[in-house]
């Protein structure tokens, strides 16, 4: 700044051109270092620098509701190559007539958990239904939880005897491998009810390491909310944070609109949002958080 600062006033006192646009470009490079460190310090918890494991479920209402879960899965997948981040498909789950029921994704990347932690919660889809031979207007949700992908140097223990385990065979468009043999793995959790299950790796073993990885992933996030919901209730200032709550509403009709119901922020470029462009929903979900927790002061 004041490198920049100087060449300015010497460019400006010799009527030098050349001197400013220099001055401008090293101001640039601030503004870019600036930008790249505040979200640093932003993306500071102990989990935002792990991979992320995403899983996207459809809602009530059929083949509308699953149609709509496969293009929010198509959505994340195009960010995630925007953002350089590596995605593996661990788990699909085919609609009856269209879409998917549900679809896990492990984000790999520097700070994927970081960034794609603010897409958790309900996402809402206003549309002239293709499905519907009348042309009526049809809401459809479907569901998004995001979890790090945690290693060993966090210990969350899973007794046998709290787990069932079953198998079945791999559903799917076709292929050598899909359908031929009960190589799908799903996990039940039952103390707290979490299933996981992962179908599209090559044997059992593989399928069933890769649900338990989930399965981990998904206990320590829920034992992080669990922690949460106690220390809000010991301060019940604070707002209640629901992680199934509407968090964005994605209107094609009558009018063309994505709105982020926890910041208003809003943007009319839908076809852009759906291919991957998202990045604005997130920095002002972070920018929100930001200000909420500086309004809110030291307990």
């Amino acid at each position: 700044m004041e490198d920049a600062a100087c060449l300015f006033e010497l460019a400006f006192s010799e009527d030098d051109q050349d001197s400013i646009q220099e001055a401008h470009s090293m101001l640039a490079s601030v503004d870019a270092k600036l930008t790249e460190l505040e979200f640093a310090r932003i993306l500071g918890g102990p989990d935002d620098a792990r991979n992320a494991i995403v899983s996207v479920n459809s809602g009530a209402g059929g083949a509308e509701a699953q149609d709509w879960t496969e293009m929010l899965l198509r959505m994340y997948l195009r960010y995630m190559e925007r953002k350089g981040f590596s995605a593996k498909l661990l788990e699909t789950q085919d609609g009856e007539e269209a879409g998917i029921r549900s679809a896990t994704i492990l984000a790999e990347g520097k700070f994927a958990f970081g960034y794609l932690k603010a897409e958790t919660g309900v996402h809402r889809l206003v549309r002239i239904s293709p499905f519907d031979s009348n042309k009526r207007r049809h809401t459809s949700f479907a569901s998004v939880f995001v979890s790090p992908d945690i290693d060993d140097s966090i210990e969350i223990n899973v007794e046998e005897k709290d787990l069932r385990i079953d198998t079945y065979r791999a559903s799917g468009k076709g292929g050598q491998h899909v359908n031929k043999t009960d190589s799908a793995v799903r996990i039940t959790h039952f103390p707290t009810g979490v299933v996981v299950s992962c179908q599209n790796e090559r044997s059992q073993r593989q399928n069933k390491e890769s649900a338990m990885r989930i399965l981990k992933a998904r206990l320590y996030e829920f034992r992080k909310a669990e922690e949460k919901k106690k220390e809000e209730e010991l301060n019940s200032s604070k707002k209640n944070i629901g992680w199934g709550s509407q968090i964005r509403s994605y209107i094609m009709h009558p009018y063309r609109m994505v709105k982020d119901h926890r910041t208003d922020f809003e943007s009319s470029g839908v076809d852009a949002v759906l291919d991957g462009h998202i990045d604005d929903f997130i920095e002002s979900y972070f920018l929100h958080k930001e200000t909420e927790n500086l309004s809110e002061g030291p307990d």
